[in-house]
């Protein structure tokens, strides 16, 4: 049971989920803070998370014969509708004036993510093939961040192929271990890992991964590479 788990993996990741948001709110410059998308990121981030974490803790999403899946339905696709809004309608207003500095090194929460899916396959949460022991290599996606960041930006100017090449790869990471996710979540749609499925993201504060932190890093991803590609890469 979800109960039995050791505390400290709770507050590692209530804590990385935290530091995801932090980190994404500090790549919006200051002359952009008191613009309309800005100023509603900041009033949606906390009810956002509240709501999650209510819903999840009612046992909302514990749910699982529902189609399309609760948390997709109630987790996932909302945010992924908002991401949308905010590349369609906001992007002189927000995505252009990220800093790209920033939206870089947020990827090395990555590392503390995929160590709390570890702890969770060891507690029969999730399967081995949503860890790194399995099939999920995002972890190189934390761990080259900072040495991305170092070497892209170090000379002054703006390494552009490397940094596209790496958000692409990274993402291509990304969407390998939503797709395991998915396809093992316990549900009419489950693929794989029927013997032990992905089922901890039910849970608080787990539901914060696919609700919170991985929009984040989907969206760092895709605001990267339209400033790289849009030569905006500040």
């Amino acid at each position: 049971m979800i109960d039995q788990l050791p505390l400290y993996v709770s507050i590692v990741f209530i804590l990385t989920t935290l530091i995801t948001v932090w980190l994404f709110l500090r790549s919006i410059p200051r002359s952009l803070g008191d613009k309309l998308p800005a100023r509603l990121l900041i009033f949606l981030f906390p009810f956002w998370l509240l709501l999650q974490g209510v819903l999840s803790i009612g046992d909302f999403y514990h749910n699982t014969d529902t189609f399309p899946p609760r948390v997709f339905a109630f987790g996932v696709l909302p945010v992924l509708l908002l991401i949308a809004v905010y590349f369609i309608f906001f992007r002189k207003d927000l995505v252009d004036g990220l800093s790209l500095k920033a939206l870089t090194l947020l990827h090395v929460v990555r590392i503390p993510v995929e160590l709390v899916l570890l702890w969770l396959f060891q507690a029969g949460q999730v399967p081995q093939l949503m860890t790194f022991e399995g099939r999920n290599f995002d972890i190189l996606s934390g761990l080259t961040a900072p040495i991305i960041y170092f070497l892209a930006f170090r000379s002054g100017k703006i390494n552009r192929p490397l940094l596209i090449g790496w958000n692409v790869i990274a993402l291509g990471l990304l969407a390998n271990i939503v797709a395991i996710a998915f396809l093992s979540f316990k549900s009419p749609m489950q693929k794989l890992a029927f013997d032990q499925p992905n089922v901890g993201v039910t849970y608080f504060p787990f539901i914060w991964l696919p609700s919170v932190i991985v929009p984040i890093v989907l969206f760092s991803h895709l605001a990267s590479l339209w400033k790289l590609f849009r030569n905006h890469p500040e």
